[in-house]
């Protein structure tokens, strides 16, 4: 009976807790350095959700570690809805896998709120090869294996992954060339240094339009509504091939359910807001705006994804 009243007090307090929030300034902490991705998305979403909620948000830069540092900081924090975080596959899935040691356990140390954003990246190569569209490249690559090199933006990263995926999809063999981020990988690109690159859109979208690059395919499982016109890899005939980067959204493991889900509410009443979605769009960036049930599935889909690649690959960040 006393175990009974207890939960009860204990739920009432949440509700309440939740009800009441925010009561002073929110945290949003994004594990990337200044003018990244995530941090240029957490920078719309703290202007807009002190808007709607009355109290400032403040976006803090946690950078290093492939994300872990700040990410970390979130795992941390007290689970009372002030410390928020925003991140990526590579701190919640893929570091596990990537890192012998980390500071935290994303399944255990963080509760996911919301997927905010997708963003679609672009299989792209130097308008001067002549190659429209996949089966032309695949042709290509089957005509001189591991002669054909594509570009990245890091051991680990998302467009290595995506292309590593892309090689075992279409059995062939690709030489991997890391740089240091998107500009320079782009600019080797349009100089003809290396042979492709499965990149942001944001980053390469611009030189498709000024004929420096040709667009293949996009990485997603369907076609972006910012980029309608190109076809998916997998429409193209890469079975599997669903590799889209995305935001979300994370709070410290125990904080208490309603505060989640009032948190949550908040967020995508924002990330709705057509002035938003204007903001974001121009980012390449595609609301989402989902369940913690449905973000929770989507990492677990993520993990067996990418799984099989890393331990193939080899790929090691120690």
């Amino acid at each position: 009976m006393k175990r009974c009243i207890a939960s009860i007090l204990a739920l009432l307090s949440s509700v309440a807790l939740a009800q009441d929030w925010p009561q002073r300034p929110v945290r949003i902490i994004a594990p990337f350095a200044a003018a990244s991705t995530p941090d240029t998305f957490a920078r719309v979403l703290a202007e807009n959700l002190r808007k709607r909620i009355g109290q400032p948000v403040v976006v803090e830069n946690k950078p290093g570690a492939g994300g872990m540092i700040g990410t970390d900081a979130v795992a941390k924090a007290a689970p009372d809805g002030y410390t928020l975080g925003v991140s990526i596959v590579g701190p919640l899935v893929n570091n596990k896998l990537l890192y012998k040691k980390m500071p935290y356990d994303p399944d255990r140390d963080l509760a996911p709120i919301t997927i905010a954003v997708t963003q679609p990246s672009l299989l792209v190569v130097p308008a001067g090869r002549g190659i429209n569209d996949l089966s032309e490249l695949i042709a290509d690559l089957k005509r001189r294996p591991g002669k054909a090199n594509y570009a990245s933006i890091g051991v680990g990263s998302l467009s290595h992954l995506t292309m590593e995926l892309v090689a075992a999809a279409s059995g062939t063999e690709i030489v991997h060339v890391p740089y240091p981020g998107s500009s320079q990988a782009v600019t080797a690109l349009i100089a003809g240094d290396v042979d492709m690159g499965c990149l942001p859109a944001l980053s390469v979208v611009p030189h498709v339009r000024s004929g420096k690059l040709k667009a293949i395919g996009v990485s997603t499982g369907r076609r972006s509504s910012l980029l309608p016109d190109v076809p998916t890899l997998k429409e193209q005939g890469l079975a599997g091939i669903d590799a889209g980067a995305w935001i979300g959204i994370v709070a410290p493991a125990g904080t208490p359910a309603p505060l989640l889900e009032r948190i949550r509410r908040e967020v995508v009443a924002v990330l709705k807001e057509p002035e938003v979605v204007a903001a974001l769009a121009n980012q390449m960036m595609e609301v989402v705006g989902n369940t913690p049930e449905e973000f929770a599935v989507h990492l677990r889909e993520e993990r067996d994804r990418w799984t099989p690649i890393i331990l193939k690959s080899k790929i090691t960040l120690d």
